[in-house]
């Protein structure tokens, strides 16, 4: 894998990306996520680095029992805001739950900045539900419209300023998930900021930038999976791999 590093004083930086615009993701991905892992009343979810909350607001509206948990207090307090009492401050590393607590776990585009990723994807694997669900997102260290278009202009990969960045390829990020723990039931690719309008605040952020639209429509579709620019990994728990 890639690794980019550009401190170990994550919490703080993260606190401060929060205050501002940096880390953003359109309401229509959390929708076709909800989507994905087919939400319904009754179920009990966890988003890991939930971020501004987005994932436990559009799960909430499916009638399940969500809660969100971010290492950033700023990032807590914005995400509280969309869905007061569903948001904890914790470590995804180190989850504050008992085993076997959810039905659904969710991390989305927060892996490769854990310091400890095995740590983070175990403690996944024990807080689901032996017929539980995780979804991923992972960046692709060859996503064609992103680090191969980037390299192509300054010889490099893509360096978006967190303060711990990773890029992989299918076949990594795979073996990384499955060594501890998960078994891949389903692997899709997105493009970053790129989800097909669900929502008429993201319709006409599209219409203010059309290109984005036409290329949503018309060259997305033709991209192959091993050149998205993330990957969407849907698991189940490995046999043999709950709680010790």
């Amino acid at each position: 894998m890639i690794e980019i590093r550009h401190t170990k004083d994550t919490r703080p930086s993260y606190d401060q990306m929060y205050m501002g615009e940096e880390i953003h993701q359109m309401d229509s991905f959390f929708i076709w996520v909800c989507k994905l892992l087919e939400l319904r009343p009754g179920i009990s979810l966890l988003d890991i680095s939930t971020g501004r909350g987005q994932m436990v607001e559009y799960a909430g509206k499916c009638g399940t029992n969500p809660f969100g948990i971010d290492f950033s207090m700023v990032a807590c307090r914005l995400a509280a805001e969309r869905s007061p009492g569903t948001i904890a401050v914790a470590d995804g590393q180190q989850l504050p739950f008992p085993d076997h607590s959810f039905d659904a776990v969710t991390n989305l585009g927060s892996l490769e900045h854990f310091e400890h990723m095995d740590l983070g994807i175990r403690e996944m694997v024990r807080v689901l539900k032996p017929e539980g669900t995780a979804l991923l997102t992972v960046p692709n260290t060859f996503g064609l419209r992103w680090n191969i278009a980037i390299n192509q202009k300054t010889g490099d990969v893509d360096d978006d300023g967190q303060p711990l960045q990773r890029y992989g390829t299918r076949r990594q990020w795979e073996s990384l998930l499955t060594e501890n723990g998960l078994a891949i039931q389903r692997v899709l690719g997105y493009e970053h900021e790129r989800a097909f309008p669900r929502t008429r605040r993201d319709f006409f952020s599209y219409l203010r930038h059309p290109k984005r639209l036409f290329s949503k429509m018309l060259v997305v579709p033709l991209i192959p999976v091993n050149l998205a620019g993330q990957f969407v990994f849907i698991c189940k728990p490995r046999a043999g791999s709950g709680a010790t």
